[in-house]
């Protein structure tokens, strides 16, 4: 068994492999000396990890059920006792009843990549063997089943030529390959297009740019709020948030979320995150404090309506943020990646039985029955239409939403369409005259951000970003406001415009992805080390 990616649904699906080899020796006496393999191509497990994170305790609870372990054992910041939701203006902020879909009842605050550091040493108890710095470049496909990954090569340089240090990259062979590569996977879309799975709708996508700070006081509630700094107006199709939960007695996390649909070419998001923290509600909270990380990542914001119409393809299995099992208006994917591991690896096992042969056609389709039955299944339909109504602008889209959540999801009756998030009309105002400048103590420029990531690229690492470099200026004006660690910056000579590339800078998050451009595997081991995002 091969397993991209060490996140949560990666290593959820290792986890629970384990439990079922430990069941039956048999099987693992058969399977060989090293069963499941999982690849992770960041630093360590953790390394390129970003989320919130309030995390409904459901998934883990399936996962370790009768396994001795319980949901006190694991790494986390408390439940969550209290919470608030407020809608902002640029000098009030306004206490508005908790949506059904946003309640935390029950819920704990983690830190992904903490959360997944101990997943990992679960997995590894269990008998996975977890390879860090090792990028997935190349789904192994013979006729139309896959047989597994061929890994990036190591120690190239600028152009591509072998260094002193060249590595050359290895095939891994497998029965079955899970894709657990999260947010905006090289080898998912590969598979998307190459077995068909795609699904009716695209997926679109939101940019979170998320701090970590050290406090003076603690924060005792999970905090979200919506308006400003966004405006609501539907010509600049802003849809977004942020969240600010606590994390012990000393520390918080403050994130900014928005929909990369769009319009407006001054848009950075992490600015508009600088932008928040000079509001009087957040900087009291902020008060005396020091910021101590920084993380940015991508989610898929499509939900139901752009799910894969399949979730297989013959020694293929897709799971977690990677098929886009994200609840956008509860703003959860946790449990959702950690449920969908543990179906993937049930699934992968009984097709790893005697007499049976994971790569036939099918074979893998209990997968997707399972996932079906699910509460993912459920609580994505639920919620099907609500990212796609705040197309409309923020009054109209809450009150479709209101209607939404009265109904579990039967308003409207039918499925709402995604748009991809590069096919909207750009604008450009003058929307960054008013994005604060960095003073070093509440508000930061990009470079320091990146600096706090712990972002480790060679500067004569090859390029792993795929764009144009002679786009129109609105195109590259929109990749530099977009970009939330500086890799692109439009220069003018003559009149004509380019956009100048600095992939040693990049955090790899993805949204390039989303807006016109491609993000593939970087060297293995390269990018961030986050620790407490």
């Amino acid at each position: 068994m091969l397993i991209v990616g060490a996140g949560p649904a990666g290593l959820a699906c290792a986890i629970r492999l384990g439990q079922l080899l430990e069941e039956s020796p048999e099987m693992a006496e058969r399977l060989g000396e090293v069963p499941v393999a999982v690849l992770e191509k960041g630093k360590g497990v953790g390394a390129h990890l970003v989320s919130g994170a309030v995390v409904n305790p459901r998934g883990l609870r399936r996962l370790f059920r009768g396994h001795g372990l319980r949901i006190e054992d694991i790494p986390s910041y408390g439940a969550v006792d209290h919470e608030g939701v407020y809608y902002l203006t640029p000098s009030s902020a306004l206490r508005i009843p908790t949506p059904p879909t946003m309640r935390n009842d029950g819920n704990f605050v983690a830190s992904l990549s903490q959360l997944s550091r101990w997943l990992a040493e679960q997995a590894e108890a269990g008998g996975a063997a977890i390879l860090p710095e090792t990028a997935a470049q190349k789904l192994l496909v013979t006729g139309a089943r896959t047989v597994g990954v061929r890994t990036g090569d190591k120690g190239r340089g600028k152009d591509g030529e072998p260094l002193a240090n060249f590595e050359p990259g290895s095939d891994v062979t497998a029965k079955v390959t899970v894709l657990a590569e999260g947010t905006q996977g090289h080898l998912t879309g590969v598979a998307l297009d190459q077995f068909g799975l795609a699904g009716e709708n695209p997926q679109v996508w939101a940019l979170g740019v998320k701090e970590v700070w050290k406090v003076a006081k603690p924060l005792d509630r999970v905090i979200h709020t919506m308006g400003w700094p966004l405006r609501g107006g539907r010509k600049y199709r802003e849809f977004g948030g942020s969240f600010i939960y606590p994390m012990g007695d000393d520390m918080l996390t403050i994130g900014m979320v928005v929909g990369l649909d769009y319009r407006d070419v001054e848009v950075s998001v992490h600015d508009l995150l600088q932008e928040l923290k000079t509001h009087r509600f957040v900087r009291r909270l902020l008060k005396d404090g020091e910021r101590i990380g920084w993380g940015a990542k991508t989610i898929p914001e499509g939900g139901f309506v752009a799910l894969p119409r399949r979730l297989n393809a013959p020694g293929l299995l897709l799971t977690g943020d990677a098929a886009g099992f994200v609840n956008v208006p509860a703003l959860k994917g946790i449990h959702y990646a950690i449920e969908s591991g543990r179906l993937a690896a049930e699934a992968a096992f009984a097709a790893l039985q005697p007499g049976r042969t994971p790569w036939t056609p099918g074979a893998l389709a209990s997968y997707d029955e399972s996932v079906r039955s699910s509460f993912i299944h459920k609580d994505l339909e639920q919620v099907r239409n609500m990212r796609q109504a705040f197309a409309h602008g923020f009054l109209m889209g809450g009150a479709m939403a209101g209607a939404m959540t009265v109904t579990f999801g039967k308003f409207p009756p039918t499925n709402m369409h995604t748009e991809p998030d590069a096919a909207q009309d750009l604008i450009r105002t003058k929307r960054s005259a008013r994005y604060p400048a960095p003073d070093g103590k509440l508000t930061f420029d990009k470079l320091s951000s990146v600096y706090l990531s712990g972002n480790k690229t060679r500067d004569d690492a090859p390029n792993h970003i795929r764009v144009r470099t002679d786009v129109a200026e609105e195109i590259g004006r929109l990749w530099e406001r977009m970009c939330p660690a500086q890799v692109y910056e439009v220069a003018e000579d003559g009149g004509e415009s380019t956009v100048e590339v600095t992939p040693s800078n990049c955090v790899q998050c993805g949204a390039i992805t989303a807006k016109g451009g491609r993000l593939t595997p970087p060297e293995g081991g390269s990018g961030p080390e986050y620790t407490l995002t």
